[in-house]
């Protein structure tokens, strides 16, 4: 067997907060706000549903882009390690395809721009949560919190204060942030300098000689409910949280211009709610996982996470003003804050098979991608019955049964 690789804290750390960062905020800033004002620009009339044929196409795409990607990943050798030449590559034609897209004259256009960086950007998440695998023991607590609190509080809230700024120039925007994703990336990448891994090539021959496909292989791939059934239950609820997440955080333009009738006060409360909720997610990213290790607990912040963000979208449902967007940030900034610092921790704890954390770990990411895609296409349907009021309530519903499934881990017993 090789060698474990072990990256040095001082520089992984870094790089798990600016790699996700720079991946997550472009896309975030895009999808929230740049996708949806160039979609009101080529096809106003139908901008809802043609947002949630985006959201499914990408919801497809990403599944699938992102499994592919983490298997060839793990099989990859090369001077640079086995993710650096993944990450790196995904993110320049990442950055292609937001070019692209911001010069598509035509839904058409944009939607094959968008689906081919819906398959690049896979090939930057997938190996890059694997890079936790490279902190010892002793410090994955401090690589979790790094990449799920600072990393992705700053992705998730950070740059769509910045965004913001760009909605009279989101074309324009779509090119900014495609090659901030790039520059980041590659700096996260160098930061932690994967070793070669040339010298495992001849032993995966060795074991592919050995290997044949079989039920019970399958079975191995995919542990059966009764072995993995704690790690099945983390990942089903990270999948309804984040839609219960992005079923509001994919539609907030919509929200604040046509539920809300902000007007020119748009940008600004835009601006308000990711700025609250990038504060309260740095203060959770710096406090979060020392605070856990301390006192031994794990399972019940994850939980009450979930309860703080069903808190927010009820107060959005009662309060259709300013008043009810305030309550909402700082509930939803305590809600991810908290989940974002601890949720892939706690994965770490649950995995039904330590050999190969890097391949579930992959896996769990897909809870990552998905809502982001299935979370506007549940709440487009919902303002097609109920109107938008339905989205707060998608929110909450999603999020209590995400808490509901994080209570039921019995591995973990705090």
């Amino acid at each position: 067997m090789s060698q474990k690789v072990i990256i040095s804290i001082k520089r992984l750390v870094p790089a798990l907060i600016i790699g996700p960062a720079s991946w997550l905020g472009p896309y975030i800033v895009m999808l929230g706000l740049f996708l949806p004002a160039l979609l009101q620009e080529l096809d106003a009339e139908n901008k809802v549903a043609m947002l949630a044929l985006f959201a499914a196409t990408g919801s497809i795409i990403s599944a699938i882009s992102n499994m592919v990607a983490g298997a060839l990943s793990d099989n990859t050798h090369s001077r640079f390690g086995k993710r650096a030449p993944w990450i790196v590559g995904g993110a320049f034609f990442f950055m292609l395809s937001m070019i692209g897209a911001a010069f598509s004259e035509g839904v058409a256009m944009l939607l094959v721009c968008w689906s081919i960086g819906q398959v690049a950007l896979n090939f930057i998440v997938a190996p890059m949560v694997a890079w936790l695998d490279f902190a010892a023991d002793e410090h994955k607590g401090k690589a979790s919190s790094a990449y799920g609190g600072l990393g992705m509080a700053l992705g998730n809230n950070g740059f769509n204060v910045i965004g913001a700024m760009f909605l009279g120039q989101f074309r324009l925007g779509f090119i900014i942030f495609g090659v901030i994703t790039f520059i980041g990336v590659l700096l996260a990448t160098l930061l932690v300098h994967e070793p070669s891994n040339l010298n495992e090539k001849e032993e995966a021959r060795e074991e592919k000689q050995h290997y044949s496909f079989s039920m019970d292989s399958l079975r191995q791939v995919f542990p059966a409910w009764h072995i993995g059934r704690d790690y099945y239950l983390a990942l089903i609820g990270k999948v309804f949280l984040g839609i219960g997440n992005f079923a509001i955080t994919g539609y907030i333009l919509y929200i604040m211009t046509d539920f809300l009738k902000l007007g020119d006060q748009t940008q600004s409360g835009i601006q308000l709610v990711n700025s609250i909720m990038f504060f309260i997610g740095v203060f959770m990213g710096f406090f979060a996982g020392p605070i856990a290790d301390k006192f031994k607990i794990l399972k019940l912040p994850v939980a009450c996470s979930a309860l703080f963000l069903a808190l927010g979208a009820l107060a959005l449902y009662l309060f259709h003003d300013m008043t009810g967007v305030t309550i909402y940030a700082f509930c939803a900034g305590i809600g991810m804050g908290l989940w974002n610092s601890l949720d892939n921790y706690l994965n770490l704890q649950v995995i039904p098979d330590k050999d190969r954390v890097g391949f579930f770990l992959g896996i769990y990411n897909v809870g990552n991608s998905l809502p982001q895609a299935i979370g506007p296409v549940i709440a487009a349907a919902a303002i097609g019955i109920i109107g938008f009021s339905g989205v707060f309530v998608v929110s909450m519903v999603f999020a209590l049964i995400a808490s509901l499934c994080i209570f039921s881990i019995r591995s973990v017993t705090r």
